[in-house]
């Protein structure tokens, strides 16, 4: 009886430190979607965020969303809009909330990859539980780049523009050392492209993992459609920015 009572109560303790870890790293992860729109814009800007954990760990998956840019229904084909993913994965034996389980953290409710406005998140925050994948069975929260838009009307010696503003953070791999539980963010270029005469802007989704197997699909990461499109006053002056950041798992050596 006593052994039975000392294993309930291990295996319950682990349950819930396994629980409380979840809970702290959701935060850390919106503090990294954040700390992503600090850095993609300042070339040379780093920042590294520590986080603790017993259960889990990080991984960087590149090239996990392609956004592909049409003007005026033309493809724009030199704008960099591959950008890899953040994931922090628990093992489902450690903790689990049942398969098929979503939960957004940032923004909280809105699923659009387009946001607009002075204080939208160029990131999604998520809680993704999708079995079975291809590379285990985990519980993950997910940091995934998204736009942001803003607008604004210029008038100059009696002429009025509209000016539309996207941005988005490009992540690549960087090092990763593991030499300590942390994620550090580098941005390294900004890169712009201004079009005029701008009427509609098209922004398409697609996942290029999703047919190797890995499980990184649309369902997984729910966006409310594949498709956005702006249709801007005729004339319009669009311009995409996209910093690249680079992310290493661990400080370096």
């Amino acid at each position: 009886m006593l052994l039975v009572t000392v294993s309930f109560a291990g295996n319950f303790l682990n349950a819930r430190m396994a629980e409380n870890e979840f809970s702290a790293v959701k935060q850390f992860m919106q503090t990294a979607g954040l700390q992503i729109d600090d850095v993609g814009w300042t070339i040379g800007r780093t920042q590294t965020i520590r986080y603790a954990s017993k259960f889990g760990e990080m991984k960087f998956e590149s090239g996990a969303l392609n956004y592909s840019i049409f003007f005026n229904d033309h493809a724009i084909a030199d704008i960099k809009n591959s950008t890899g993913i953040i994931l922090f994965n628990m093992p489902i034996s450690k903790y689990t909330l049942g398969n098929g389980y979503s939960q957004r953290i940032l923004p909280p409710s809105d699923n659009s990859f387009l946001q607009k406005g002075t204080s939208a998140p160029v990131c999604h925050v998520f809680v993704i539980e999708k079995l079975p994948m291809a590379d285990g069975s985990y519980i993950r929260i997910v940091v995934a780049p998204a736009f942001r838009m803003l607008n604004s009307t210029i008038t100059t010696n009696g002429t009025t523009r509209n000016y539309y503003k996207f941005y988005l953070p490009v992540l690549n791999q960087g090092n990763h050392p593991r030499l300590s539980q942390s994620v550090t963010l580098i941005g390294t270029s900004v890169d712009v492209q201004t079009t005029a005469n701008v009427n509609k802007v098209k922004i398409h989704v697609d996942f290029p993992k999703s047919q190797s197997g890995l499980g990184f699909d649309s369902d997984f990461f729910k966006f409310d459609h594949l498709d956005e499109e702006v249709n801007v006053p005729a004339g319009s002056v669009v311009e995409f920015y996209t910093g690249e950041v680079i992310v290493s798992l661990g400080l370096h050596s």
